[in-house]
Parts: structure tokens; sequence; C-alpha cells
């Protein structure tokens, strides 16, 4: 048997520095664990909190008037088809749904392509006065769209495009805002090397910015048309002062009357116009989202 001496010597340095890390190494895990488990605790409350309205929603449009003034519940109720009536009969809120719908994809369309394409412009080529136009372009972000209605009004009105959906088209294509956030992601993510590459195989200028600046662009595009697209959807001072046929009517405009009616007086069917006008927004938020995230850690070229 070995004695207590030859057991001490053999006991080096290195077997003593590891016994002595494996229990740091299991309190490191536990403390993070720990911490991991508060963060996601954390979320989780976060993410309750914010989906209580939308179900408090979508829970009193289902109910009578009466069961709403009592309080709330999580408890849907059976006055679901009596409050569709009692609000189609004031207002045709489909045909308002799907005038924003077209108007709204049409803008985030139009305006995605067409901001890429001037954020490229921007930023990888040089022109005179280029400097200018940006700095004025930085300008009228600062400026409030309101400032302009009544003269926005009366161009409308010499244009002959009042009462149409062009005014809330076509100017909205124009957007500072996304200009400036597509042409500052492109000069960070898409190296000139590419472009010139792309020259030199005898590429046209137009197929460079299909082929190769867009499929870069894209999770920045697709995280501008999430707010373009809620922009446009809750658009209602623009559509209230150029349209004035209900049937061309928007949704927002649509529930402004509805607020106004008696059916301001059944609250359930107020909830439930509420839930038909946010249903796209959710949506395109869910399909859109995960962009966000794409926008930030994207690239093209490594260095």
């Amino acid at each position: 048997m070995m004695d207590r001496t030859e057991i001490e010597n053999n006991v080096t340095p290195e077997k003593l520095s590891k016994r002595t890390l494996v229990p740091q190494e299991s309190k490191t895990k536990k403390r993070r664990s720990i911490i991991k488990g508060i963060i996601y605790a954390l979320l989780i409350l976060t993410a309750v909190i914010c989906f209580i309205p939308f179900l408090m929603m979508l829970v009193n449009a289902t109910r009578s008037n009466d069961a709403i003034l009592t309080g709330f519940t999580l408890i849907p109720g059976t006055a679901l088809m009596e409050n569709y009536r009692t609000m189609m009969e004031y207002v045709n809120i489909w045909n308002g749904f799907k005038n924003s719908l077209i108007i709204s994809v049409l803008v985030t369309l139009l305006t995605g392509y067409f901001s890429a394409l001037t954020a490229y412009g921007f930023a990888f080529y040089t022109f005179k006065g280029k400097n200018f136009l940006f700095v004025f372009m930085l300008v009228m972000m600062m400026v409030p769209g309101q400032l302009g209605l009544i003269g926005f009004y009366e161009l409308c009105k010499n244009l002959g495009i009042l009462d149409t959906f062009i005014p809330l088209i076509i100017p909205a294509i124009a957007s500072p805002f996304v200009v400036f956030f597509l042409r500052q992601y492109i000069q960070t993510t898409l190296h000139p090397s590419l472009i010139e590459a792309a020259r030199i195989d005898g590429a046209s200028e137009l197929r460079i910015f299909h082929t190769v600046a867009i499929p870069i662009m894209m999770p920045a595009v697709a995280t501008m048309s999430i707010f373009t697209f809620i922009g446009s959807w809750n658009n209602y001072i623009v559509p209230l002062v150029v349209l004035f046929s209900p049937e061309k009517y928007t949704l927002p405009v649509l529930m402004g009357f509805l607020k106004g009616s008696q059916v301001a007086q059944n609250l359930g069917s107020m909830y439930l116009g509420i839930a038909i006008s946010v249903v796209p927004i959710m949506i395109a938020f869910l399909f859109l989202s995960k962009y966000i995230v794409n926008s930030i850690s994207a690239g093209a070229v490594k260095e």
C-alpha cells in the first residue's frame, strides 16, 4: 500500500487545478441557467401583458353591450352574429377593407421598389447635386405632412384626381425615411467589389440592381415594408380629405364614421369592427417580422 507521502507526491498541480475548476464551472453554469430562466420569465410576462389587449378585443367582439358593461371575462360570448348584423346595417366594412387592402399593398410594393432604387443610386453613383439632394431629403423627414395638406388638396383638385386612389398611392411612394434607411443599410452590406465584378461580366446597371443589390437589400426592404403597410393601413386624415364617395372610403374612415353613428352605443359591434381592422396588420407583422433580425445581421462581404 502507498503511504501518505507517496499519494501527495502523485498529486500534481495540474490535477489540483482541474479539481478546483470543476466546482467553479458548475457554479457558473448554474448561475447562467438561473439568469436565463429569469430573462425567459420576464419575456413571457411581457408577451402576456402585450397580448391581453388583443384578447380583450376579440372576446368583447363576441359579447353583447350589457355583458361588456358588467365587466371583463375571458369566456367568449354568443352575440357575435348580432354584433356583426348591427355593424353591417350602418357601414359596409368589407368594402372599406378591400379599399384599404388595395391601397396598402400597392403603396408597400411601390415604396419598397422605388425607395431601394433611389437608395442604390445615392449609395453607389456620383452625380451633380447628390449631397444637396440627400440633405434636402433629410430636411423633408423633419417636416410634418399635415403642414402641406391644404396645398396637397389644391394640387389634387387642379389635377382632377380627387375622389380617387391616386393621391393615396403615388405621393406615398416618395418616402424619405425609407430611402435614408435603405441607403445606410446598403452602404454597410453591399461591397463595391460586387458591383465592379458584375460590370466586368457585362451586366447592365438595371440587371446589377435586380440581381445583386435587391437580394442583399431584401431584409431591410421587408423591415420597412412592415412600417409602410401599417402606416398606409392606418392612414386616416388624407383619405378623409381627398375621398368623397362612401364606396371608396378606406377602413379607418369607416371606423371614424362608425364611432359617430348609433353603432357606438353597441360596444360589441365597435370591438368587432376594430378586430377586423387589426387582423391584416397582425398578419403582415407575423410574416415579415423575422426580417427585422436579418436586417441587423445580414452582410454581403465579410472582411
